[in-house]
């Protein structure tokens, strides 16, 4: 694709693109696959984290197609490797702007952290949901090596060992429950002396025989040698009853939420209370004509790597459409 100049930090691509793919992991990469094999010649911009969140994963063996295994960043350069063998661009960069054309008259603009202009007739946007984490420096640096935000993802790797969920809600309350399953012990550390899930779910967790709930509790830290072996925890902080102590597990499951990275496409794109954009189900079309959402920043519920892969397969599939009907292609 040629690239003219603007001005001195400004670029803009002459020709208005069919599909333009905004982020790089599982669903991003399989709507780039799609889109090529649909002679839709899209380009694709990786964002701040190329290939996704799933880089971030040591062992992955619940992905299709892998009898013995693999990881994260194997799986992911991967679905790079088959994306541009069919002819995807793929840039470096992250879109910091976009104009929507309102009524798919007239192409959609987005503007690039370089200043580069682009104009494209269909966006998939996949720019995927990041979890909330503690804020502590022990948690990037046991990524991988303990310390986890999915247990569906990750909870195999702990048979019959001890862990640790952090949070309250219903989502820490699902990921507990779900490991008990697995592991030998489970300890929920929740900051207040309530739960905030619903009646149900709190039932469920306080009627497990292994889960143990480690009320006004905060963890300060973690250590281990090659991996997590313990968290440093606070109860009571700040009263008269505070005692510190270091608990043994083995792994450490965050269970505080997670964020949608939509912000940059509001408020033309509908997105819920949460900021999970709004698909016109069961497509995935947004409420802005030629604008198509994939992966998890548009799942609240599964945030797994097959069905972000799948929800990247409808994205481009029904920009074709849209495209054809359209006249566009």
């Amino acid at each position: 694709m040629s690239v003219i100049g603007h001005s001195t930090n400004d670029k803009i691509d002459i020709m208005a693109l069919k599909t333009l793919i905004i982020g790089s992991g599982p669903a991003g990469y399989t709507a780039a696959i799609y889109a090529s094999r649909s002679s839709l010649s899209p380009v694709l911009y990786e964002g701040l984290q190329p290939g996704g969140q799933l880089t971030q994963t040591t062992e992955i063996e619940n992905f299709p197609g892998y009898p013995d295994g693999t990881t994260g960043q194997e799986l992911m350069d991967d679905l790079r490797t088959q994306a541009e063998r069919l002819g995807t661009e793929i840039r470096e960069g992250i879109i910091t702007k976009v104009n929507f054309s309102k009524d798919g008259s007239a192409p959609h603009q987005v503007i690039t952290d370089d200043g580069t202009v682009l104009e494209a007739h269909t966006l998939i946007i996949s720019t995927g949901a990041s979890a909330k984490y503690l804020g502590l420096a022990d948690e990037q640096k046991y990524a991988g090596m303990g310390v986890s935000a999915c247990a569906t993802c990750d909870g195999f790797f702990y048979r019959k060992k001890v862990v640790a969920v952090v949070g309250g809600g219903d989502t820490a309350c699902e990921e507990a429950q779900y490991l008990s399953r697995l592991a030998k012990k489970v300890y929920l550390i929740v900051r207040r002396d309530v739960l905030r899930a619903s009646d149900a779910m709190q039932q469920k967790v306080k009627e497990a025989e292994n889960i143990e709930i480690l009320w006004n509790t905060q963890t300060e830290g973690l250590f281990g040698e090659n991996g997590v072996e313990g968290a440093h925890l606070v109860e009571n902080k700040g009263t008269a009853n505070e005692r510190r102590y270091d608990l043994p597990i083995d792994g450490f499951f965050l269970a505080i939420g997670h964020h949608p990275n939509s912000e940059v496409f509001r408020p033309d794109v509908e997105v819920d209370e949460q900021g999970y954009i709004k698909v016109q189900h069961p497509t995935s079309a947004t409420n802005v004509p030629g604008v198509f959402a994939a992966g998890d920043v548009a799942d609240p519920i599964y945030r797994q790597a097959i069905s972000a892969a799948g929800s990247g397969c409808h994205a481009a599939i029904d920009a074709l459409h849209y495209l054809q009907d359209n006249g566009l292609v």
